[in-house]
């Protein structure tokens, strides 16, 4: 089965039109499906129409969560609500066309992981939203290795299995494939057809872009060091520990040889012990991360590995009394 999760705020304009070209295209695709709206506490009518939907439509689930805990919390509680084995997700606005479904489906026929939507030709304005896209697209494929030029997107078809791999938090639903990566996803991207928004503003902008910037370093640190952070805070620990270490032992020389440390080298005995002290604390967060990561992991009996498939050769049987 596939099931369709669409996360929505404030879409009342869309959601008849975007629930009659799913239905249609999903007709023709010819597979058993369900649709899943998550309200992210719309303050219009969006959850009244979904709820006049559900009682016509038995393929059709509503969820309202109570507060809006933004999108990537919607679309973590469409994952886990979904039945499928195939996850699509798309945007409620009708930004996304629902006719580009069958080319993603293909993708993961194919034996992908994930079909990743590739705005090729988007609409939106080039000063505040395609330049800041393309240069944080950039620097999120170097840093997580991952060749997509469209991180962005919430239009992507998953594998379910790869899904729960993967925990989302804060805005992080827009990195998922580079998550998945860390557990060996085969990751694919399917051009997609960028339409106008129908109604309403966008729920991004210039501000936003910015703060992608953190997630980035986030994700970063998460699929180079998550386990293994003493290589992390141990390098900079060592940088300090030992800087400090030489100008310290140079001072208290100087001081033997009986000359005055504050008078002549004040600042650099400051820098020395602030290095010295900061490299200790490095020290000290590699040893809890470490900590941490392991408790994480058994805790949860979470593993740091993801097995695609198991083969063996089976021995042929033999009967009783048999020679």
């Amino acid at each position: 089965m596939i099931s369709i999760v669409i996360p929505i705020h404030n879409e009342e304009p869309a959601i008849l039109p975007l629930y009659d070209r799913l239905t249609a295209v999903m007709e023709r695709v010819k597979k058993t499906y369900e649709i899943i709206f998550v309200d992210d506490a719309s303050t219009d009518l969006s959850f009244e129409l979904l709820a006049n939907l559900v009682e016509t439509d038995n393929r059709l689930k509503v969820i309202r969560l109570r507060r809006n805990f933004g999108q990537t919390a919607a679309l973590s509680a469409g994952f886990d609500e979904a039945q499928g084995s195939v996850v699509i997700s798309l945007d409620g606005d009708l930004q996304h066309d629902p006719d580009d479904i069958p080319a993603l489906l293909a993708k993961i026929e194919e034996g992908y992981d994930i079909a990743s939507g590739w705005r090729k030709n988007r609409l939106d304005n080039t000063l505040t939203r395609k330049i800041p896209s393309r240069i944080a697209n950039w620097l999120m494929a170097k840093a997580s290795g991952v060749e997509l030029r469209d991180f962005g997107t919430t239009f992507k078809a998953y594998r379910a299995e790869i899904l729960k791999d993967v925990n989302l938090y804060g805005e992080l639903h827009r990195f998922i494939p580079a998550l998945a990566s860390f557990y060996g996803a085969r990751v694919a991207e399917v051009p997609i057809r960028n339409s106008p928004r129908m109604g309403g503003g966008s729920h991004y902008g210039l501000g936003r872009t910015f703060s992608v910037l953190f997630d980035i370093l986030t994700i970063k640190f998460l699929l180079t060091y998550f386990t293994r952070p003493m290589h992390f805070f141990g390098k900079i620990g060592l940088l300090g520990t030992v800087s400090g270490g030489l100008i310290l032992s140079y001072l208290l020389v100087f001081k033997l040889l009986g000359n005055e440390i504050m008078v002549h080298h004040g600042p650099l005995m400051m820098a020395g012990a602030l290095l010295l002290l900061t490299g200790v604390m490095m020290f000290s967060t590699g040893f809890l991360g470490e900590i941490l990561m392991r408790t994480y992991f058994e805790s949860q009996g979470r593993r740091i590995y993801a097995v695609r498939e198991i083969r063996s050769r089976k021995e042929p049987q033999v009967k009783d009394g048999a020679r």
